[in-house]
């Protein structure tokens, strides 16, 4: 809760960090101290997101996402703010991980549907509110939903989203994926509209500027953990209503977009990792299987370049 007693509601900028690795593949627990004081450090920034699909969550056992979260409260929880993953095919589970994440000091829930929905779940939409009521029942941490494109099955509908919203009081916000600008739009009038307001933060990076200009209230996004700053000054950009500084630093990000979310989309962790490498902030870019790190580093370098990052630029150029 807020000190006015009111739930806390994630906004503006939040990024979704990395899980360095060792050699042997174990937590490297200083390199990821580090990074979370990287990220906490850049204006701006008003919450981390850990145990997301950033930090490898489906490799991670509950030892070490609990572990994870330790960490993250030693090194940055006086702060910020610290949102935590619920990533698991088990509602028990994901009862379990939500009481862990309230006992470990965490602000609020970013909660991921199961995988096992993806196998027609919306066909059974009360699967996907029973769901997420349960989870709410298990604790009265704020709730942020993560709404899936349509491709991966796992997405719901404006319907039974809105059904979601209204059956889990403590649902705040929704992670919107959904990845179309149209559907988009929608969700963030819908959901803004309601009689009880749910937030509406994004992830699309191919299309933030648009995202943002839609009305979208945060970013959660993995880029984030190479380009928060970026990400602040663009979201910053928008609330100002200065159209030539939101063009200036969309381009930035665009960039910076490519090198990270390009085909083979599935190399994004490892991208982002190589790049951080690269640029000073982390010690090796190893990835847990059954990802595989990335053997394209010119083509890294060069989109890099053109988002204006270097190792004395990163995590601190958003006034360039």
């Amino acid at each position: 809760m807020s000190p006015t007693g009111s739930p806390y509601v994630p906004a503006g900028v939040i990024p979704a960090v990395l899980m360095p690795f060792k050699d042997d593949l174990s937590i490297d627990e200083g390199a990821y101290k580090r990074h979370l004081a990287d990220l906490a450090g850049v204006p701006g920034v008003t919450a981390l997101t850990i145990n997301g699909h950033a930090a490898e969550v489906h490799a991670l056992s509950f030892e070490e996402q609990q572990r994870a979260l330790d960490l993250t409260m030693d090194a940055v929880g006086d702060r910020t703010r610290v949102i935590c993953g619920v990533y698991t095919e088990s509602t028990q589970q994901a009862q379990r991980l939500a009481r862990m994440a309230r006992d470990g000091g965490a602000s609020c829930l970013l909660a991921f549907p199961p995988n096992v929905l993806m196998f027609r779940g919306e066909d059974r939409p009360e699967l996907f509110v029973d769901y997420y009521r349960a989870l709410g029942e298990a604790t009265d941490l704020p709730i942020v939903l993560f709404q899936f494109p349509k491709w991966t099955g796992l997405q719901l509908s404006l319907k039974t989203l809105v059904s979601v919203c209204e059956a889990v009081p403590t649902l705040v916000a929704i992670k919107d994926l959904c990845s179309e600008p149209a559907l988009h739009e929608k969700n963030i009038r819908t959901l803004h509209a309601l009689p009880r307001p749910v937030s509406v933060l994004t992830t699309h990076s191919s299309w933030l500027m648009g995202s943002l200009a839609m009305g979208a209230r945060g970013i959660i996004s993995g880029a984030g953990s190479v380009i928060a700053d970026l990400q602040s000054a663009l979201f910053q950009a928008y609330q100002d209503g200065d159209k030539a500084r939101c063009e200036a630093v969309g381009a930035r990000v665009y960039a910076a977009v490519q090198a990270f979310y390009d085909q083979p989309y599935i190399d994004w962790q490892a991208r982002m990792k190589a790049a951080l490498v690269s640029l000073g902030r982390l010690p090796a870019a190893h990835v847990r299987p059954p990802l595989k790190a990335i053997d394209d580093p010119q083509r890294l370098a060069h989109w890099l370049d053109q988002a204006g990052l270097t190792p004395e630029t990163v995590y601190r150029n958003a006034d360039a």
